[in-house]
């Protein structure tokens, strides 16, 4: 009875407020979809080959991608869900534009094509990304947080929002190089949230570029005591 009425309150909301397409951003058709079926066919998910610490596609032949060479990671190894490229305006709007719908389809998907990676790791509990309170005050949400919660539900792990805090409002990294990035996220991170204590935890991002912002996570995590972090991210490069 109770999955009956879910049902019917959702199928109410959906036609008081009608569902938007997470790529092209026009109401989902058919009805009842969470993605158009035209749209559909535009994923690209992020296969073989792909770089075996951090999971950006490289090219055939090639084990690790050029960040991951260069400098070490503090994270064990992470997986990306699409290429970029092909979500990047649905990303921009999730972020931006107020689309917090959009969390349903892509915590689906996550669980659906990362979950078995997920427990592969032994994970105790997601930890998205956190913003700093005036971003996320301004933005009204976080969106790694909707995308863990969503995904969280799905595999049965649970998500701990408060266990880490950015405690400094940093430059967005899309405006900074490398090296940029890491000094920017030096000790914007702290742990609020550590009467929990971890020993395998899976970082939660909407985009992964040089994997500063999950090393800058996972360095917390570790110093609190956590023994592995791993991360998943919906979105990231591909080395061609």
């Amino acid at each position: 009875m109770k999955k009956m009425i879910a049902w019917l309150g959702e199928r109410c909301l959906q036609l008081l407020f009608p569902r938007r397409c997470p790529m092209c951003d026009e109401i989902v058709r058919p009805w009842g979809e969470k993605i158009c079926l035209s749209c559909l066919k535009k994923l690209k998910y992020m296969v073989p080959p792909y770089c075996m610490k951090c999971g950006k596609g490289v090219p055939e032949g090639r084990e690790y991608c050029n960040d991951c060479q260069k400098a070490p990671h503090l994270f064990a190894c992470g997986r990306i869900l699409y290429e970029y490229g092909a979500v990047s305006a649905g990303v921009y709007r999730f972020k931006y534009g107020g689309r917090r719908e959009y969390a349903d389809f892509w915590g689906e998907e996550l669980a659906v094509y990362l979950g078995d990676f997920i427990r592969g790791t032994g994970a105790q509990a997601l930890i998205p990304v956190p913003l700093h309170p005036r971003r996320q005050r301004r933005r009204g949400y976080n969106q790694s947080l909707l995308l863990a919660k969503q995904l969280g539900c799905r595999i049965g792990l649970p998500v701990y929002e408060d266990y880490v805090v950015r405690t400094r409002d940093t430059a967005p990294l899309k405006l900074l190089g490398s090296k940029e990035r890491q000094n920017n996220l030096k000790k914007a991170f702290n742990i609020k949230q550590n009467d929990v204590k971890l020993e395998v935890a899976v970082i939660i991002d909407d985009i992964y570029t040089t994997g500063s912002t999950v090393d800058g996570v996972a360095a917390v995590l570790l110093d609190s005591g956590v023994r592995r972090v791993y991360f998943v991210a919906l979105s990231g490069g591909t080395l061609l």
